[in-house]
């Protein structure tokens, strides 16, 4: 017969258990002045422990699993049983191997069956409160890991869910920014989180107008997402080549202002860039104003309303910024100006002017591309805000 190292291993640490009881009993003995012959106590805690052992492993179905004290009562009434059988087996084989006296037998039996009596209820009872706590603790391990995979499944599905929604939002950004002739636009968008509250988007409005926006919503995350695609929504709905940048603002607003969230807001910019009279006409609604580079100098155009959602009936107005040959036009949500590095220090608009005003040359494309490089080198690419840019180069 094959007994493998784990059996080995564990039938004789129970071995050291009972023997360990024998001696502590022992002890017990010695200190209350009572003669008893140690091998004697050790045959009995041997014999008691191991025929205890192997009758309650046959017999544990009839209470295991059930619910406290219903298996406590099964089990004594188990061990009631159990008691007779495994008394008169062991006190045999102590007389036997180490009696405590010289007596016949049947004298031992007789009047001896106090200690193993009690021997056998105390091994019973510690057997079972080990064993009813070791698979409390296994049932429960079972639970936690059960728990665990059903959490980590369910993050699983919730991070799908999120780059669905992430793929889904990105489908709602132009793909392709149109371009007219004179002008040259480009866009930049990076979420700080899977999914972003800033939008930008760029229409065309005619063969020589685009309808140029770029929004900011209070937050992060899903809830700033959702209210995003509304802004968006609404923005496609309303532009048009009649619509003026403060009259779409303020339908925008009204929409917002009747199914936003408390404490929810929406910085936006709309505006129309006209390539037949090189124009930009835009209305801000509480957005970072836009930063224009012509001529070398940098200009800040200070117009601008309240935030989207809030005030129902303000009136929002137009502004207008021309452009010339050489000018670059910045937009962008304060993802950018708020960037900071590990100590705190935003990389700010005064960086924005300054990295503009050097880098006026450069086209839209290589300007919004290196711009967004230095943000992101700044704050180590942990951006705590979304980032969104763009850049309107007049050539």
């Amino acid at each position: 017969m094959c007994v493998n190292h784990a059996t080995l291993t564990r039938f004789f640490r129970q071995q050291s258990v009972y023997v360990a009881i024998a001696v502590v009993v022992a002890a017990i003995f010695w200190a209350i002045g009572q003669q008893i012959n140690p091998l004697t106590v050790l045959a009995y805690s041997l014999c008691i422990g191991n025929l205890l052992s192997l009758a309650i492993s046959h017999f544990e179905f009839l209470y295991a699993g059930r619910q406290f004290p219903y298996d406590l009562l099964i089990f004594l009434g188990v061990l009631l049983v159990l008691t007779v059988p495994i008394y008169l087996i062991t006190t045999t084989a102590v007389w036997f191997v180490a009696p405590p006296s010289p007596q016949t037998l049947s004298h031992l039996l007789m009047t001896g069956w106090r200690f193993p009596f009690l021997v056998t209820f105390v091994f019973g009872l510690a057997s079972f409160l080990y064993h009813s706590t070791k698979q409390g603790l296994e049932r429960r391990n079972v639970e936690l890991q059960q728990s665990v995979e059903r959490g980590a499944a369910r993050l699983e599905m919730q991070e799908q869910e999120l780059q669905r929604a992430r793929e889904i939002q990105q489908s709602l950004l132009p793909r392709t920014i149109p371009q007219i002739s004179g002008f040259e636009v480009a866009g930049a968008w990076l979420p700080a989180l899977s999914v972003s509250g800033d939008y930008y988007d760029v229409l065309r409005l005619g063969s020589h107008r685009l309808g140029i926006c770029i929004a900011d919503v209070a937050g992060k995350g899903v809830s700033a997402a959702l209210l995003m695609a509304n802004v968006q929504a609404a923005v496609r709905a309303y532009a048009n080549d009649t619509e003026s940048p403060a009259h779409l603002c303020s339908k925008v607003n009204c929409l917002l202002h009747e199914n936003i969230a408390v404490g929810k807001f929406v910085t936006f910019l709309y505006g129309i860039l006209d390539a037949s009279t090189h124009t930009f006409q835009y209305c801000s609604a509480g957005h970072p104003y836009p930063i224009l580079v012509s001529v070398g100098s940098v200009k800040v155009p200070e117009q601008g309303g309240a935030v989207l959602g809030v005030f129902p009936d303000w009136k929002y107005e137009d502004s207008m910024i021309e452009l010339v040959a050489g000018d670059r036009l910045l937009l962008f949500t304060d993802g950018i100006s708020e960037a900071s590095d590990a100590e705190g220090r935003e990389f700010g608009e005064t960086s924005i002017e300054a990295f503009a005003r050097a880098n006026a040359t450069l086209s839209a494309r290589e300007l919004n591309s290196l711009l967004l490089a230095q943000v992101a080198s700044l704050c180590g690419n942990q951006f705590q805000d979304d980032a969104t840019l763009l850049v309107i180069a007049a050539n």
